[in-house]
């Protein structure tokens, strides 16, 4: 399992690319399609075509790392096919990686602050 620091964002790519492309390949595509820096410290993910796997990219202080998955009897749970991409919570980010449908989870809101008497 990946841990991810407070405040690391995962985005999501909705659009499949090539499982071909390694770090350079990953990286460039994320300006165009999240407009943030890829050496932010946040986690990129990317699909397949067939949807059974997927790349993971994150810089981590020190250098880029590229984590892969691939699923053997069934595919990953990806929101439809649009421009751009989609944030997911880190609790959100855990369930796609387990193969679990992360679209049923919904994140709390900010909580309240206690009245004062």
């Amino acid at each position: 399992m990946i841990s991810l620091a407070p405040g690391t964002k995962v985005y999501l790519a909705s659009k499949p690319v090539s499982m071909r492309l390694g770090f350079d390949g990953l990286a460039a595509l994320v300006r165009p399609l999240f407009a943030v820096e890829p050496y932010g410290g946040h986690v990129f993910l990317f699909r397949s075509k067939s949807g059974n796997y997927l790349k993971a990219l994150l810089w981590d202080g020190t250098g880029l790392c590229l984590f892969a998955k691939r699923l053997e009897r069934s595919r990953f749970v990806w929101p439809p096919l649009i421009e751009g991409g989609v944030v997911l919570t880190p609790a959100q980010f855990a369930l796609l990686i387990e193969a679990m449908d992360w679209r049923r989870t919904v994140a709390p809101g900010p909580p309240r602050l206690p009245v004062q008497i």
